[in-house]
């Protein structure tokens, strides 16, 4: 559900450049973070003394993907982005197979598909947009790459389901660190021109980039792989609905159609879950 703001925030932001955006939306959930564990006592080190491969994981994806995805934000609409980045389920249903040797049914794979279709509606305007320009293929590129990078750390964090949830705030002040040196070797430092769009950061940080990622590594490492990648196509719809309530994309017969094919979808995917209730 969180999630589901994403794009709004990143878009209310404003022209920040994307690696500085990165930086200061990370550097809002470690402070956070880290707050919380001191005001609790938690064995701050411990959550820090963890294996090469799993800062490498960690890091790589959330810097890669959030990099890809505020890039994205800048060259394409943002309703396009949100939805053409909401592939990473359909990702995640194929690499879980492969990584976790739990099986795929049928009802996995239709599901998911049912969601894909619903996102290639959306993108094409109902199949009636299928060339882009320069500036929208990178947009588009960068957006399906973040979805790749997402995917690949969600499986990830099965294999390393010993590591505790709370290792998510190291990998979010590491993230930061990076991001803020690339941002202060490659891009002209732009601040936010308004206090909605300090808001706005504020509140990325805090949210889709700071309490959801603590939630989705916990269902990852405890929950049911498949049924989880099916609802998170729900995100794509409630980003969609919270885009067009805001004014920033528009309500047509076609994005009701996508919408009906995902939420579909998302149903299917699922089916583990609502047939166990």
């Amino acid at each position: 559900m969180v999630w589901a703001s994403f794009a709004l925030l990143a878009t209310l932001a404003g022209p920040v450049p994307p690696l500085q955006l990165v930086a200061m939306s990370f550097g809002v959930s470690f402070g956070a973070t880290l707050a919380l564990w001191l005001w609790r006592g938690a064995p701050v080190i411990r959550y820090f003394r963890q294996p090469t491969p799993v800062w490498a994981l960690g890091i790589f994806s959330m810097f890669g993907y959030h990099f890809l995805y505020f890039l994205g934000i800048g060259l394409v609409p943002p309703v396009e982005v949100s939805l053409a980045n909401s592939i990473w389920p359909l990702l995640i249903v194929l690499l879980s197979g492969l990584a976790t040797g739990e099986p795929l049914r049928w009802w996995h794979l239709a599901g998911v598909s049912a969601g894909l279709l619903g996102v290639v509606v959306l993108i094409t305007k109902g199949f009636s947009v299928l060339s882009f320009g320069q500036g929208a293929a990178l947009g588009y590129a960068a957006a399906l790459g973040a979805a790749l990078i997402w995917a690949i750390y969600s499986v990830g964090s099965r294999r390393f389901h010993r590591v505790p949830t709370e290792t998510v705030g190291g990998f979010c002040g590491a993230t930061a660190l990076l991001a803020l040196g690339c941002h202060l070797a490659l891009e002209p430092t732009v601040w936010p021109a308004t206090p909605v769009a300090w808001l706005a950061i504020a509140l990325l940080g805090l949210g889709p980039l700071g309490g959801a990622f603590f939630a989705w590594d916990h269902g990852m490492k405890r929950g049911n792989i498949r049924a989880l990648s099916g609802l998170s196509y729900g995100t794509a719809l409630l980003s969609t609905l919270v885009l067009i309530a805001a004014g920033k994309a528009e309500a047509t017969p076609t994005v009701g159609l996508g919408c009906l094919a995902i939420v579909g979808g998302a149903v299917l995917a699922s089916r583990d879950l609502w047939r166990r209730a």
